[in-house]
């Protein structure tokens, strides 16, 4: 069973079944029943035109779930009476757009946008969603049903938010791997299919934001499974061929001066990975581009980053001074002024922030991270 195409087919299935009047939820329904049909007969008897094997399938599907419904008695009737025939391949790319725009609905969660996401435009099973977001099963399905229930009413046809569109790509990115899922690379997929229907340049910086971090993937961990910082990270284990088509993805969408904060985003990731050693780091450009990405944003988590970079290029106590300004709650404000103050020569500064950085870490590795830095510190003061 080829499980990338059936995929691939998903969105597309679905949104022929709402060109004809499903909505969303029944049509999402269908489609899942059946792709259980086509797991159980197309290793026997797999079709000439798989998507039109689903399309037709799915509308049985669809209509028997109508008939058995006598609230709908009406609607079954329309729908009989007026079958549509199957979209060209143009209406299907646009029903794939739309559903992306569906998914992000902005009445829905970010929780529940990205479970939608990955279900109705990604293809995954309720299983590997809830897998995934260390969640049981039968609660991402409810997850995912109120969502669907949320968005059945709205319209297919309205524009969608391609803003939207990216964060919830980029949420999905950022959940990296767990269970038998890997978001980080199940994302790129949703955003190279996107990339390719759009030809919209913050599209391209994201698909270029993705590909740059995930290069550097095999890196980030130990064989103890520990936190890699950067500037510790074995570069010979970097991903090259990804960092290539990452690097080429943005210069073109650069080439085409619309700049949006992806870019800006990607272009710094582009800066570290074209340094060989920590050492040769462009902070100066770095900079520049933290100073693009806040007048675009005026972010406070862009502004954090960018202490980080003053304080590489231009000194630790350039970098506190670019600090200062930020909210001490903002997260990981104090991982970021423990660093800067260890660089600056106060390690019992940096011991008691490292120390509380690390009981208000997002994640486990992280806090052991943070952790052990302070227990160094600690010792040397000891010593």
């Amino acid at each position: 069973m080829n499980e990338s195409l059936l995929r691939e087919l998903v969105p597309a299935v679905i949104g022929v079944l709402v060109r004809r009047g499903a909505d969303f939820a029944a049509a999402e329904d269908a489609v899942q029943d059946a792709l259980v049909e086509a797991v159980r007969r197309w290793p026997d008897d797999f079709p000439r035109d798989p998507k039109g094997w689903l399309v037709t399938v799915a509308w049985r599907k669809f209509l028997d779930a109508v008939r058995a419904d006598a609230s709908r008695r009406r609607r079954e009737e329309l729908v009989e009476a007026e079958p549509v025939p199957l979209p060209d391949p143009g209406e299907a790319a646009d029903d794939t757009l739309q559903l992306y725009f569906l998914c992000a609905h902005p009445s829905l969660t970010p929780a529940s946008a990205v479970a939608l996401t990955l279900r109705a435009v990604g293809g995954l099973t309720t299983r590997q969603i809830a897998q995934a977001y260390l969640v049981p099963e039968a609660t991402m399905a409810q997850r995912i049903s109120r969502a669907k229930r949320t968005v059945s009413g709205v319209r297919f046809d309205q524009p969608g938010d391609l803003a939207t569109v990216l964060r919830v790509l980029y949420l999905v990115f950022n959940e990296g791997y767990s269970g038998d899922v890997d978001l980080a690379a199940e994302a790129i997929r949703l955003t190279r299919q996107l990339a390719a229907k759009t030809n919209q340049e913050e599209v391209a910086g994201l698909l270029a934001l993705m590909l740059l971090h995930h290069a550097r993937r095999p890196a980030r961990t130990g064989p103890d499974g520990r936190l890699v910082p950067l500037a510790e990270q074995d570069r010979s284990l970097w991903n090259t061929q990804l960092i290539a088509e990452g690097v080429e993805v943005l210069q073109t969408a650069l080439a085409r001066d619309r700049l949006g904060e992806f870019q800006a985003q990607a272009a710094i990731a582009a800066l570290h990975v074209d340094a060989r050693t920590t050492e040769e780091t462009d902070w100066v450009q770095i900079v520049e581009w933290y100073d693009e990405l806040v007048r675009l944003t005026d972010s406070p988590v862009a502004r954090l980053n960018r202490a980080v970079a003053v304080g590489e290029a231009d000194g630790p106590r350039a970098g506190l001074a670019a600090l200062a300004g930020l909210d001490p709650a903002l997260p990981r404000h104090a991982a970021v002024e423990a660093y800067l103050h260890e660089r600056d020569g106060d390690p019992v500064t940096a011991a008691r922030l490292y120390a509380q950085a690390a009981r208000s870490a997002p994640n486990i590795p992280e806090r052991d991270h943070l952790t052990r830095q302070a227990a160094r510190l600690n010792a040397q003061l000891r010593s």
